[in-house]
């Protein structure tokens, strides 16, 4: 066997042993989803709507983490695009009464090639650098998109954002539009696993782990960033269209910085090394949000806290324990 396809065959047996975990996670995820709503109080729907909406935005991040191995700080720049083209698509059939579900499914589709397009610009110009320039430069383009976003009041509403955005009759009821965003979600949760269980998901991660071997073999190393960026900037779109009748509302924070992070703490908290990982870490934040916030000011402080101590003391993420458990019985330890 020659060298190139040596080093092809271990690199794809390792990322196929390190995702086998992410199977009967999201299994058990579905299960616990599609149950949600038999807990009593609207209060549980909208939390978990929020989980699967982020977890979607979160799992589109990862492409560019977890797969990639690199980091953008602004990745909020395609949600808040989605959630923009369908809001300004929504908003004045909403106010005239003629917003049907049909309609309403294609103002959601509409957000997707926005997005892609969005990143495919970013892109063009952030898969020339990686590290820490990739992850500047990636800022500089969200902070960009969001100052044009935040100044184009004409267009936009500036600050002020778009509100009183509502979803169909058909999906006004909480319970229902909680069952059509997991439907969604789960649709593209299924598609983002089957790119990365396909070639171009491998050669992601032989990027990954060495970017010049990579090139050895003789693969556009570019051209396979760009698309990877492509991919990513359309689902979080996607996930960002899912938001706006949900919230009632866009502004012009959905694409700034801080949102930018909220992928990032979420793929750490869960484990950006696993599929599943993010949406483990939306969960996690997400509920932890809801729940906090209820008590306290502080939640700055408390996500501080959390993520002080996954650095220090899960560095894998939550679902890197799980395996390591996994693995340790497979061994026949205790």
């Amino acid at each position: 066997m020659s060298q190139k396809s040596l080093l092809s065959a271990s690199l794809l047996a390792a990322a196929r042993d390190r995702l086998d975990i992410s199977i009967p996670v999201l299994l058990v995820l579905a299960v616990l989803f599609v149950l949600l709503p038999l807990i009593p109080g609207e209060f549980i729907l909208v939390v978990g709507t929020e989980i699967l909406i982020l977890g979607l935005f979160a799992l589109s991040f990862n492409l560019i983490h977890g797969f990639m191995g690199q980091i953008s700080f602004g990745h909020a720049a395609f949600f808040g695009l989605g959630a923009y083209t369908t809001a300004l698509i929504l908003q004045p059939l909403t106010a005239a009464g003629g917003l049907g579900t049909i309609t309403f499914l294609l103002a959601i589709l509409a957000a997707v090639p926005v997005s892609a397009l969005g990143a495919l610009v970013v892109g063009y110009f952030c898969v020339r650098l990686t590290g820490i320039y990739f992850a500047m430069l990636s800022m500089a383009f969200g902070e960009l998109i969001f100052y044009v976003v935040f100044s184009w009041y004409s267009f936009t509403k500036g600050d002020d954002g778009i509100q009183g955005l509502m979803p169909p009759p058909l999906l006004k009821s909480p319970v229902v539009y909680y069952y059509f965003t997991f439907v969604v979600v789960a649709l593209a949760a299924a598609l983002l696993w089957r790119i990365t269980r396909s070639p171009f998901g491998y050669t992601l991660r032989l990027l990954r782990d060495n970017p010049a071997r990579t090139a050895f073999l003789g693969i556009d190393v570019r051209r396979v960033m760009l698309v990877n960026f492509v991919l990513a900037g359309s689902f979080a779109g996607l996930a960002g269209a899912l938001w706006g009748p949900f919230a009632r509302s866009v502004s012009p924070t959905l694409l700034g910085w801080a949102q930018s992070g909220v992928p990032v703490f979420m793929s750490l908290i869960g484990g950006a090394g696993y599929f599943a990982g993010p949406l483990v870490g939306s969960i996690v934040y997400t509920g932890l949000n809801s729940y906090v916030t209820r008590f306290t000011i502080y939640w700055p402080l408390t996500i501080g806290l959390v993520i002080l101590a996954m650095v220090l003391f899960l560095p894998g993420g939550l679902l890197s324990v799980v395996d390591g458990w996994l693995k340790a019985k497979r061994r026949g330890e205790p």
